[in-house]
């Protein structure tokens, strides 16, 4: 197994960890639990989950994404959080139907990818393989 194929593998498990997760508390400071939730956005009906470590492009704004409230109490109670609306972009070489890019602008977006189960898209995974 090259280096590449154990650091994509190390990166999907991580990842992977964060969406089995999904949001936790962190209270180490002996103070209030602090928010911590998977990065989720819908758009077109399709869930996206953030990847970290790929080369991407934006190129053009595509309509608007919504990021669920995070619901880090994991009880039935109801969130206080409010769902929020960000910017889509499309990203050069793939299609929105597998990618988009999400953010107030181009510069500050974040690349997510609408998969299921633990493997990535090919195309997604050749990204992370030949940066």
């Amino acid at each position: 197994m090259s280096w590449s194929e154990r650091s994509a593998g190390a990166l999907l498990a991580a990842a992977m960890v964060m969406t089995v997760t999904g949001c936790t508390a962190d209270s180490s400071d002996g103070g209030e639990g602090e928010a911590s939730c998977a990065f989720e956005v819908t758009y077109q009906g399709r869930t996206y989950r953030d990847v970290a470590n790929v080369e991407f492009t934006v190129t053009d704004k595509l309509g608007t994404a919504t990021q669920p409230p995070c619901d880090d109490t994991g009880g039935d109670e109801e969130t206080k959080e409010k769902e929020t609306k960000e910017a889509a972009y499309g990203v050069k070489g793939l299609p929105p139907e597998t990618a988009i890019a999400v953010g107030d602008t181009p510069d500050d977006a974040v690349f997510v990818v609408s998969y299921s189960g633990s493997t990535l898209p090919p195309e997604i995974q050749k990204l992370i393989d030949n940066p």
